[in-house]
Formats: structure tokens, sequence, C-alpha cells
């Protein structure tokens, strides 16, 4: 079994492209545990002397969606892949901003997700918290962007630019070379096209 750490916010479409290949890899067997970390882009571009941002209300409609992810995870894990996926489809996929808790709601509720317990999570703000320290967890990393991945004790940035087709044996083979790269190639920092193919 591959264990790794993988960052994530449903903002970021190339997050949602390497996330539902990890997904759809999950879901066809692969071997791989897989720890899903909450990361938001936003406290990078905070003013300076700013609150952090998953303390400052300001950005909690920019946090809704990750917080209401961490919430699933946490508090619904049986639920969480689905919601995952659903979330990130949403956003990049159908155009849904994911800014509102009827937005979320009806991304959730289909897949049997309680949203009433979701909703009740964000309000006591416990989904920032674990946002915020997920955050400083990664900062040891000097990550700076997702999707990150951690694989025995090294991160690695990854942008992927394809989401997958229907072919989940595909997926798998993606993610496995990904991590053996991350695994086995640490002399490899920095490995990318000049421009994208056409």
């Amino acid at each position: 079994m591959t264990s790794f750490d993988l960052s994530f916010d449903y903002r970021c479409p190339f997050a949602k492209n390497l996330h539902l290949h990890v997904l759809a890899a999950l879901a066809a067997g692969a071997d791989f545990e897989v720890t899903f970390v909450p990361w938001t882009l936003s406290q990078g571009y905070r003013a300076e002397g700013a609150p952090d941002v998953w303390d400052d209300p300001g950005f909690d409609a920019d946090h809704l969606s990750l917080c209401a992810g961490v919430s699933v995870r946490d508090q619904q894990p049986e639920h969480f892949l689905a919601a995952h996926e659903a979330l990130f489809r949403a956003r990049h996929e159908r155009a849904i901003r994911l800014v509102t808790l009827g937005e979320i709601g009806a991304v959730l509720a289909p897949l049997g997700v309680d949203v009433e317990l979701v909703e009740a999570d964000i309000d006591s703000r416990r989904p920032h918290k674990v946002i915020g320290q997920s955050y400083e967890e990664f900062s040891h990393y000097e990550a700076f962007g997702v999707p990150t991945f951690v694989v025995n004790g090294d991160a690695t940035f990854v942008r992927y630019m394809s989401a997958p087709t229907s072919d989940a044996q595909a997926s798998v083979g993606i993610v496995e070379r990904l991590l053996n790269l991350m695994a086995h190639e640490p002399d490899l920092n920095e490995f990318k096209h000049t421009r994208q193919p056409f």
C-alpha cells in the first residue's frame, strides 16, 4: 500500500484534475491510503498585518466549500469521497460558485449527506480551525499551492492538465507514475513543459 497526503482547495482547477484521478484510481481498487488535507489559497494573498484568513469572517464565503468538505470528511466519512468529487465537479464543470449554503446543500444532499449537520459544524467554526491547523502543518513543507502531495515526508506540487476519462485504470497508472517519481527520483526537483500541448 502507498500512503500519501494530498492537499485540496475546491477553487483550483488543477486540484480538481488530480483529485479526480486519485478518486477514480481508488474506485478502481488502487492500493492507496490517502489523507485529504484542506489548504486555502487565500492565506498567501492576505494583507500584511491582517488576521489569518480562516479567522477572518470576510473570507467565510471563499472557504465555505472547503469547510463543507472538511465537515463531511471528519463527521460523515462514508460520504466523503462522493462529496469530494461532487464539490470539485460542481465548481469546475457546472460553474457553481459554492459560496452559499444553498448551493452546497444542493450538491451534497442528493449524496445522502446530512446537510444540517454540515451547516451546524460550519457555524461552530470547527472546520475553519482544521483548515488553519492543516495550513500550518503544510507550511513545514513550504507548500505554495494545491495539489501538493506528501510522500515519505517530502512534499511535491503537481500541476496536471487533464481530467480523467472513463478509463479508471489510466488514472491508476497516472497516479502510480507520479508517486513513483516522488518516492524514487528526489533529484528531479522541477520538470515542466515550456508550453501546453495542442
